[in-house]
């Protein structure tokens, strides 16, 4: 007998606990509004909003309201502080866009102001970039049509595989992909443009009833929304290293879908005539086993990299932890809860019957 951490047969009511989940997701989305509406909001990093940032080293140990202070200066403005490592020597410096934008002077000028407020603790200056205005802009439009693209070629592959309609798919992909392209000619601002391209695409696939693509999106953008609302209530900057987690999480819940998914799909061959809240149901506990397993393994690792792997990498780690397991909530409760709302199990056994041919072994037992 093979070792389960999970046993299989398991009988949770997920689908019954459903309408507190919505409560618990709607409280986290609003959570992130009234922090971007009322409170400081989203923090950009100075890869998207452009500054300056410099990695210094101490010899000896330093108070961070002593160092901030010592460089509250004009030609430094916006400086804020970070401390990384466990020696209390070792700090990022995050300053706005300056006057001048040539590193040498910015460098003579950190080191000059240092010096002058530090005489004797000699500070080393082991990285400096500038990232100006232009580029910072430029970075921030592909970073927000990078999610929106990713997203949207995710309904394609989702419309596809489950629901055999991949001209569907295709079709509604190159025409958003050319709209966005085309409007943002305009220099409407690419912002607004990715959250109109984003209701079309759900208000599409709705009409279309592309039911596991929109269950899917709606789960991906859950995710995401809520995760940039927790960062920006704990005051996370959103830098390249945020922007590659985000991809990465969208990635890693989408495929904990898809495994409910090809379950379900499985079932509802199996069991045609059965209620769909029973089929999703057991669905969900049949691979509820792996899911823990893959989301506990992932967790522990990114956990680990938050702990242990030093301030550089310390807000790709704590965007991952908090990513998996949103997403893992949002797989079971999100993605699997739409398909319930929009079809009963004739509706998607239809959709199988469609299918050209089955591949061995998805006939699986409810």
């Amino acid at each position: 007998m093979g070792f389960a951490f999970i046993k299989h047969d398991t009988h949770i009511d997920f689908i019954g606990f459903r309408r507190v989940a919505y409560a618990l997701s709607l409280s986290l989305l609003l959570v992130g509004v009234v922090s971007a509406l009322w409170g400081k909001g989203p923090k950009l990093g100075i890869d998207f909003a452009g500054g300056v940032i410099v990695q210094v080293q101490f010899q000896q140990q330093i108070d961070d309201n002593a160092l901030k202070k010592s460089l509250d200066i004009p030609s430094l403005p916006g400086i804020t502080t970070q401390r990384f490592g466990d020696t209390g020597r070792d700090f990022l410096l995050r300053f706005s866009q300056t006057q001048s934008g040539d590193a040498t002077q910015l460098r003579t000028t950190v080191v000059d102001s240092l010096a002058a407020a530090f005489p004797g603790n000699k500070a080393e200056i082991q990285r400096l970039e500038v990232v100006g205005p232009k580029v910072g802009a430029d970075l921030t439009n592909k970073a927000l049509s990078a999610l929106y693209y990713s997203i949207l070629l995710i309904a394609v592959y989702i419309s596809g595989r489950f629901e055999q309609r991949w001209m569907a798919g295709a079709a509604m992909a190159a025409a958003l992909w050319g709209g966005v392209y085309l409007v943002g000619l305009t220099g409407v601002g690419m912002g607004w443009l990715v959250l109109v391209a984003l209701a079309i695409t759900l208000i599409v696939c709705f009409a279309l009833r592309l039911n596991f693509a929109l269950g899917a999106l709606v789960g991906l953008l859950h995710d995401v929304a809520i995760t940039v609302g927790l960062l920006s209530v704990m005051g996370v900057e959103l830098d390249l290293n945020v922007l590659a987690a985000l991809l990465t999480l969208i990635g890693y819940s989408l495929n904990d879908t898809i495994i409910i998914y090809d379950r379900l799909r499985e079932n509802l061959r199996a069991a045609p005539n059965l209620d769909m809240a029973v089929i999703i149901n057991s669905s969900v506990n049949q691979t509820l086993s792996r899911t823990i397993l893959t989301s506990g393994t992932t967790a522990v690792a990114t956990l680990a990299l938050l702990l242990l792997g030093g301030g550089v990498i310390h807000d790709f780690a704590l965007t991952m932890l908090i990513g998996v397991i949103i997403g893992t909530y949002s797989s079971i409760y999100v993605a699997s809860s739409i398909l319930l709302a929009l079809g009963n199990a004739q509706f998607y056994v239809a959709l199988l019957q469609k299918e050209k041919y089955e591949r061995p072994g998805e006939h699986g037992v409810v």
